[in-house]
């Protein structure tokens, strides 16, 4: 009998060790991490964006180059002090969703909705130029150096998301005065916006790759394979390119033989992580990386090293905009934020009236951003997505205090501008705006 209640007991304690260890284990992958940074560490107060002034006739010929305004990606125009409030001048009609803001160069703005339909329109007047329609889906914004428009186009109509590897997409140029295709280059589906550093064009793919092209002919200089799918663009700085992967790691390739330079990683809950899928922002010696489970991540830019992280909301996909040592970021549960940018610490936060999918930009002191009223949440989302209605806002970036809004208008992506005027994007139209105050 002492026997048998040995052994039960033995039982008893060995089910209660594993139970607490099922426990702790649960705990341990559901908790939410956080890392706090410091300025003393990898942080590099004189690499500032949007602090270098271009030169005149660059800003005049070029005035927001590509998605994210630079190759740092910054989403910062510094060259403008447009301020609200602003009165309608045109607008445009795409016909279908326009996932990604304009770029602009001569006098034009350059974009593409997302059923392929590409646009060159006027910026005086609103008169669209030319337009190609490349009958493929499209989910990544334009680059215009010189005379030559880079897009990068995903798979044809209807762009199934089956057999995502053996997929086929293009990178096209086209001359951007009438519409000429000038290369195309085949490659899997891509949706990285192209980022073009010097004569080279960098975008990654559904195929794992990371490509840079020729500029001038779109040849293949070289490719890297990442291993995983790549739906993230690149950003540029210290002679790297960094780029998010939907395995949850971040790479920092050599920009100009693409030789891999570090490799991190997102947190693992379960043994899983989740995408890199936001565009990462170069600044401060450091690569800020949102993250669909919610988080940011700071990297330095030449070690890789994890120098803080954050939790921001639910789901982050919104690349973030970097300005004046903050970090600005939008999330689908509804929150707009701003996090120091050498600590991580939390600044401010604004509660937007739906989920915010799309970068934000700052401009004059403000942070502009759109909330879509699109079906995000759907029964895959696992976490808090904000049902909410469609709009573009503009906060204080110092404070969060709310000064100009516009309901009923954006999804993705709030504005872009240059010397004249303030380009707003919605659903499906394009607007040129005018300040009311002559700025």
């Amino acid at each position: 009998m002492r026997k048998w209640i040995v052994i039960g007991v033995v039982a008893l304690l060995a089910l209660a060790a594993g139970g607490g260890a099922a426990a702790w284990y649960y705990h341990s992958q559901t908790e939410t991490k956080t890392v706090r940074g410091s300025s003393t560490q990898e942080f590099v107060a004189a690499d500032a964006p949007g602090e270098t002034s271009r030169p005149v006739e660059e800003v005049k010929s070029t005035p927001w180059p590509m998605y994210g305004f630079d190759a740092a990606r910054s989403h910062v125009g510094a060259d403008f002090d447009h301020r609200p409030p602003y009165k309608r001048l045109w607008s445009v009609e795409t016909d279908d969703y326009i996932e990604f803001p304009p770029a602009v160069a001569d006098n034009r703005l350059f974009v593409a909705n997302q059923k392929g339909d590409f646009y060159a329109i006027e910026a005086e007047s609103g008169r669209v130029a030319w337009r190609k329609d490349f009958k493929s889906c499209i989910a990544a914004g334009p680059a215009v150096k010189g005379h030559i428009v880079v897009q990068s186009v995903m798979n044809k109509l209807p762009c199934a998301r089956d057999n995502r590897e053996s997929q086929r997409g293009f990178v096209v140029a086209l001359d951007a005065r009438t519409g000429k295709e000038l290369w195309r280059t085949d490659m899997g589906v891509t949706e990285s916006s192209p980022l073009v550093v010097g004569n080279l064009v960098y975008v990654g793919s559904w195929n794992h790759k990371v490509y840079a092209l020729s500029l001038r002919t779109g040849g293949v200089q070289w490719s890297y394979d990442t291993g995983e799918e790549i739906d993230s663009s690149a950003a540029f700085g210290s002679g790297s390119v960094y780029i998010g992967g939907n395995g949850g790691h971040m790479f920092a390739l050599n920009a100009w033989n693409g030789r891999l330079r570090w490799k991190a990683s997102s947190f693992a809950r379960f043994g899983k992580r989740e995408y890199f899928y936001a565009t990462p922002s170069v600044a401060y010696g450091r690569v800020y990386a949102p993250n669909t489970d919610g988080t940011v991540y700071a990297f330095g830019e030449k070690t890789g090293d994890l120098l803080w992280a954050q939790k921001a909301g639910s789901y982050v996909y919104t690349a973030p905009a970097v300005w004046r040592s903050r970090v600005y970021v939008g999330t689908y549960d509804g929150r707009f934020r701003a996090f120091d940018a050498a600590t991580g610490d939390p600044v401010w936060s604004w509660d937007a009236p739906g989920a915010i999918h799309g970068a934000p930009t700052v401009m004059a002191g403000l942070v502009y951003f759109a909330t879509t009223s699109s079906g995000l949440a759907t029964a895959k989302a696992q976490r808090k997505v904000k049902a909410g209605s469609r709009g573009i806002f503009a906060l204080d970036a110092r404070t969060g205090k709310l000064v100009w809004q516009q309901r009923g208008v954006g999804q993705y992506s709030p504005i872009v501008a240059d010397s004249e005027r303030v380009y707003m994007t919605g659903s499906t139209r394009v607007y040129g705006l005018l300040p009311e105050n002559g700025s």
